[in-house]
């Protein structure tokens, strides 16, 4: 199976963005460091250089690693929502099966996932359990301290 990244159009764009800063801009700016830090002297005893080469070896890194998210990117739209389910791109609330406060959770791929700020990726173990479900349904979410059962409470897509 070749790799995919699903992700949203506006993700994408923001990703395109990012890297196209990191070629120009930031590229150039580790280079004049670099070039600064050769000025002060003995390379084999240069924290500056060092340190220069560390953030330029960094960049190479997240340059690298954008390219490959983008050559295998999905772009999931509004035509590939089906809305009566759960699935990538909407926001589902749910509630444990104690009763407690409904949370509210937005199913992204992989390259946006964000726990602390409520979105959760498709493909963590609690996204996989909600993929599919519909509202009323109980999922079930294997976690370290056990199964951990939810209801599904509302589905809403943002357009």
């Amino acid at each position: 199976m070749e790799k995919e990244f699903k992700m949203s159009q506006h993700r994408f764009d923001e990703l395109t963005v990012e890297l196209n800063y990191l070629k120009t801009t930031r590229s150039d700016e580790v280079a004049e460091q670099i070039k600064i830090a050769r000025g002060f002297g003995d390379l084999s005893e240069n924290s500056e250089y060092d340190e220069a080469k560390n953030e330029q070896g960094k960049l190479y890194s997240r340059i690298a690693e954008i390219e490959e998210v983008l050559q295998y990117a999905v772009i999931v739209g509004e035509s590939d929502m089906n809305t009566d389910v759960v699935s990538l791109g909407c926001t589902v609330t749910v509630t444990n099966e104690a009763g407690a406060m409904p949370k509210s959770y937005r199913i992204v791929g992989s390259q946006e996932a964000d726990p602390m700020h409520g979105a959760i990726s498709e493909e963590s173990p609690f996204g996989k359990a909600l993929v599919g479900a519909k509202e009323g349904e109980i999922v079930t979410v294997e976690a370290p301290r056990g199964a951990m059962r939810y209801v599904v409470s509302k589905i809403a897509y943002e357009m």
